[in-house]
């Protein structure tokens, strides 16, 4: 177990790298002088000399990776090339509003998709499993942006039922969470049909076990034997899909935190690449990624402490 775990952590470091790596590396492949690109074509030599050495783009590329990695490690993430203020305080400033929203989504979809994987187990092969399977690909397919438009046009334009914009106001609860419905259903319906089919997959297999026979013989009932014996063997597997799907969610969070003008992670890396803020944009993506890859490796960890038979595996 032990080797494991080091060997996850290893490999989510080697991933952690190789992300920054190349982020510097689209930096100079961006066609232009990132400073021009920024002040402007009448911006003056000068200017743009002091930006480069704000953005620290006037060391030689390694320097600036291995100054950039070993500030990290500290956790300075640089500073921003406009306002001065540190990278890092922006970001945690942005991060609970993100978080808030993934939690919520990843959430709801967990508790709905959930119930419909059960609820199809139990109904299999009626017509009710099928229109629930049709349903699930039907969420699947449809983009979260779509979702999220429409959402905000029915229930914030037309109907008015909800906030169109913004994350409520600041110390009420109420105002708070009426603005963090639709961004939470528009990010968290798609996976309500992939945790449907995924729950619905891992029940079947679980129904065959001796177990589940055993129950039956005993007479139970099958809504009884899904709920309290197969559900809680057939859910682990979901918690590695989980740990993806919360990736996913954030990654999502950009589109549709623009799309309501909530504050988070999403807003600030959009402004900063409309502004051409390198160090922003840069710590942002090393923390979202380090971030992502706890979730993952956790998630791991998690599973292999929980099923005996991945513990198994790894003694052999």
């Amino acid at each position: 177990m032990l080797t494991y775990a080091v060997k996850r952590v290893a490999l989510a470091v080697l991933i952690l790298i190789v992300v920054m790596v190349a982020m510097y590396a689209m930096v100079f492949l961006v066609p232009g002088d990132p400073a021009s690109l920024a002040l402007g074509p009448r911006a003056t030599p000068e200017l743009k000399a002091l930006l480069r050495e704000r953005m620290g783009l006037d060391e030689p590329v390694l320097m600036q990776i291995a100054r950039f990695f070993g500030n990290a490690i500290t956790g300075n993430l640089g500073y921003d090339v406009w306002s001065k203020r540190p990278v890092l305080d922006q970001i945690l400033e942005a991060f609970p509003h993100t978080l808030t929203l993934g939690l919520v989504a990843l959430g709801w979809a967990f508790v709905l998709g959930t119930a419909l994987g059960c609820v199809a187990t139990v109904w299999r092969g009626t017509i009710v499993d099928r229109l629930l399977g049709l349903l699930s690909v039907s969420l699947i397919a449809v983009p979260s942006f779509v979702i999220a438009i429409y959402s905000l046009l029915i229930f914030a334009v037309w109907l008015r039922w909800l906030p169109a914009i913004g994350a409520g106001q600041a110390g009420d609860p109420m105002s708070q969470l009426r603005a963090l419905i639709l961004p939470a259903l528009s990010l968290g319906i798609g996976w309500v049909g992939y945790i449907a089919r995924l729950v619905r997959a891992s029940l079947l297999e679980v129904m065959g076990a001796n177990h589940i026979r055993t129950a039956r013989a005993f007479g139970l009932p099958e809504r009884r034997i899904v709920l309290n014996h197969a559900l809680r063997v057939a859910i682990i597997p979901t918690i590695s899909i989980l740990a993806v799907g919360f990736g996913s969610i954030l990654s999502s969070a950009v589109f549709v935190e623009t799309v309501f003008g909530r504050p988070g992670i999403g807003t600030l890396v959009t402004s900063a690449v409309a502004k051409r803020n390198y160090p922003v944009v840069m710590g942002t993506v090393l923390f979202m990624t380090a971030f992502y890859l706890f979730i993952v490796t956790a998630a791991d960890l998690l599973i292999a402490r929980l099923d005996p038979r991945v513990r198994d595996v790894l003694r052999a």
